[in-house]
């Protein structure tokens, strides 16, 4: 008796075995296609989004990017479940399932998941607590700085009716309309003085932040204009009270006019410093 066909019988056998149980791979033939349009929470589409798609089974993954119009293609897909992230510049990443059938074009439209946040670049909760306490303080800074530099310009309306009225008010005229009126335009300009720098003394200060150039300046007139700014009323009342008792300006009332126009000329070289470049 002869074992070799017997053999070849059996090896006949195994091979025909294997190929039935491997039909359900060969039969899984990469045919599959996913396409779709990628838009930003506003629906407007996305140019140059990258997508990310990986099987969950075998692991393999395809990337590709949309075009000028958001659109995207994936082609010849094996049929399966697979992750499909999408992600671009400026937004976060956002990540979907989606089960792909053998033969098919199917379509998926993606939305990318809104502004790229702080945790999403690795900063810890604390880290990004800092931060935007340190982004708080700096907008506020920014927004009270603002309101003294525009109360500050409209303040130099008043100082100059003030100053142009004062040589009517304290000279050669005995008019009390004149000295009345000189009287309510300092007041005006006083109030408005103080209440422009309440906002620049009380503005946040931010650490590490150095002033220079300009700034400098516009600080340093202020130790001329601030303390002339409370020294101008108090001698200006001086100088009010003896011309409404029909004296002459005598004593040191009389330095009212000299303070109130040097103090008016420094606050208008602090006004130019920070509004001109040189």
């Amino acid at each position: 008796m002869n074992p070799k066909p017997s053999k070849f019988i059996l090896g006949a056998w195994i091979i025909a075995l294997l190929s039935l149980l491997s039909f359900p791979l060969r039969a899984q033939v990469a045919d599959a296609t996913l396409a779709g349009t990628v838009t930003d929470p506003a629906s407007k589409v996305v140019p140059n989004a990258k997508i990310f798609i990986k099987n969950v089974v075998t692991r393999q993954s395809v990337e590709t990017q949309t075009d000028s119009a958001g659109l995207y293609k994936l082609s010849n897909l094996v049929p399966g479940d697979y992750e499909v992230s999408v992600s671009a510049e400026g937004f976060s990443t956002n990540t979907t399932k989606v089960m792909i059938a053998a033969g098919t074009k199917q379509t998926l439209n993606l939305t990318l998941a809104g502004v790229l946040s702080l945790g999403d670049l690795g900063f810890s909760p604390a880290q990004t607590q800092g931060s935007a306490q340190d982004q708080a303080r700096l907008n506020k800074r920014s927004h009270m700085l603002k309101i003294h530099q525009r109360i500050g310009l409209i303040d130099t309306v008043p100082l100059v009716a003030t100053v142009i009225l004062g040589a009517g008010a304290g000279g050669k005229s005995t008019s009390s309309t004149d000295r009345f009126a000189h009287l309510a335009l300092g007041s005006v300009t006083g109030d408005l003085y103080f209440l422009s720098a309440y906002y620049a003394i009380r503005a946040p200060k931010i650490q590490g932040t150095e002033t220079r150039g300009s700034i400098r300046l516009h600080k340093a007139l202020a130790w001329i204009h601030g303390p002339g700014m409370i020294l101008t009323p108090i001698l200006g009342i001086m100088a009010f009270d003896q011309k409404s008792n029909g004296e002459k300006v005598h004593g040191i009332a009389s330095a009212h006019g000299a303070v109130a126009i040097v103090t008016a000329a420094a606050y208008g070289a602090s006004i130019l410093s920070v509004s001109i470049k040189f």
